[in-house]
């Protein structure tokens, strides 16, 4: 009988211990080994989603203009550099009342005299007093009801981010920045921060006509957006707008200025 220590003939020998050792070196990794390579494995994904999402919303953003005609790019165009100069005017001027306070030898008059420009800047901004100028006449029809408060709200905003300083809706509706739309479900209008309103709608706006009026006659803008629900959208530059309705004046409830 083979002692069965005594290796086979033909048989290579094993070294047994060196099997052992090997295979107690692998169950022994050390813990920080196994978290450091999921930390590596995890930070390679992160690091491939943000790429696959940049390049998302670039290729999104490159489809958004490809479809524009030549015209309405250079409109766009047109109107970035109208902002642009507009607050490049906003900075010199700033800049021309910093420089006066700092030189001028009777320094409380012209502060003076800037804090009462500011107030009056602010008046018409607040509503509390009329304004006058240059801006666009804006006239939705809306013959089916279609056009609520969403999409007079969405035209004011659109007018706001052009640069509009005043605007008033057929002619008693001043709006200011706490301004609210809602639909009336009684007349079918629009309540403007709690007068009605209703169709058609005549926007007047104060400010520079040849920026507000490509911000509304822009391709897939205000004016496809009113024609898509059966109304009717046009727009007029007008020289000189005059608005005479006053915002109502609202007491603070809760906040307080500093002092």
């Amino acid at each position: 009988m083979r002692d069965p220590d005594e290796q086979p003939e033909g048989e290579p020998e094993v070294d047994r211990a060196d099997d052992v050792a090997e295979g107690e070196v692998r169950e022994e990794r050390p813990p920080v080994v196994r978290q450091r390579s999921r930390q590596l494995l995890t930070a390679a994904l992160l690091a491939l989603l943000a790429f696959t999402v940049t390049v998302q919303l670039g290729q999104d953003e490159a489809d958004g203009y490809q479809n524009l005609r030549s015209v309405e790019l250079v409109e766009l165009l047109k109107t970035l550099d109208a902002t642009n100069g507009r607050l490049s005017d906003q900075i010199e001027d700033l800049t021309a009342t910093r420089n006066d306070l700092r030189t001028s030898t009777d320094a409380s008059q012209t502060a003076q005299r800037e804090a009462q420009r500011r107030l009056d800047d602010l008046s018409i901004l607040a509503g509390t007093v009329g304004a006058t100028g240059p801006g666009v006449r804006l006239t939705l029809s809306d013959p089916d009801g279609t056009i609520g408060a969403s999409l007079l709200l969405d035209t004011v905003q659109e007018l706001r981010d052009a640069g509009a300083e005043a605007i008033v809706i057929n002619g008693f509706a001043r709006v200011v920045a706490r301004t609210w739309f809602a639909d009336d479900d009684e007349s079918g209008g629009v309540l403007v921060s709690g007068r009605a309103v209703e169709g058609p709608y005549v926007i007047e706006a104060i400010g520079d006509p040849a920026t507000m009026a490509p911000a509304i006659d822009f391709r897939g803008g205000i004016a496809d957006r009113v024609e898509s629900r059966g109304g009717t959208l046009s727009v007029e530059r007008v020289d000189s707008i005059t608005i005479t309705a006053l915002a109502d004046v609202v007491t603070p409830e809760y906040a307080r200025g500093d002092s």
